[in-house]
């Protein structure tokens, strides 16, 4: 039998597509929330792309721009994303389903990477012990030094997920029009 978390890791992007669905139905957005949540949204795809472009998954420990703040800025930026969404919904089922999916599938998948990389890198541990695992520091780790690479960002397309909120942000203002 599969571990959560290894469970965890492969539903998460489909138990998203659910929760997309799910969230269209349950949404009560209008001009304020959109726009609150809008403000969410533009900061969680920020530091995500920021993210992608500094990381090399499975060939080197990243350390360098976000990651010098938080040892999980795509998730991080993921819920920040959430927090947007949830705010442009305007419906309390809606935070509640995200909350769960937070806890239920990302708390376990963060503490599986991080098994993953303790193993990998050897320079996970000291790395851990300066950068706080979520919620970001105010001061980068002193060996921050790296630039953000467009090659990472598109080999992990991450402007897919500029799309995807682009088009979920769409069907809010289309469901405020023609579904009040």
């Amino acid at each position: 039998m599969a571990r959560w978390p290894q469970v965890a890791r492969r539903i998460r992007v489909p138990a998203g597509f659910v929760l997309a669905a799910v969230y269209l139905w349950l949404a009560r957005p209008n001009r304020g929330s959109i726009l609150l949540g809008l403000f969410f949204i533009v900061v969680g795809l920020v530091l995500r792309g920021l993210a992608s472009g500094h990381v090399q998954k499975n060939e080197e420990l990243a350390t360098s721009g976000p990651y010098a703040y938080t040892r999980n800025p795509l998730y991080l930026g993921s819920f920040i994303l959430a927090l947007g969404f949830t705010a442009a919904a305007r419906s309390l089922w809606i935070a509640i389903a995200v909350a769960l999916l937070l806890i239920v599938i990302y708390l376990p998948v963060i503490r599986a990477e991080e098994e993953f990389l303790r193993a990998r890198f050897p320079g996970f541990e000291k790395y851990a012990r300066r950068v706080p695992r979520f919620f970001p520091s105010l001061s980068p780790a002193q060996d921050s030094a790296g630039a953000f690479s467009w090659a990472l960002y598109r080999k992990h397309h991450e402007y897919n997920a500029t799309v995807g909120a682009a088009a979920m942000v769409g069907a809010l203002i289309v469901k405020m029009h023609f579904y009040p």
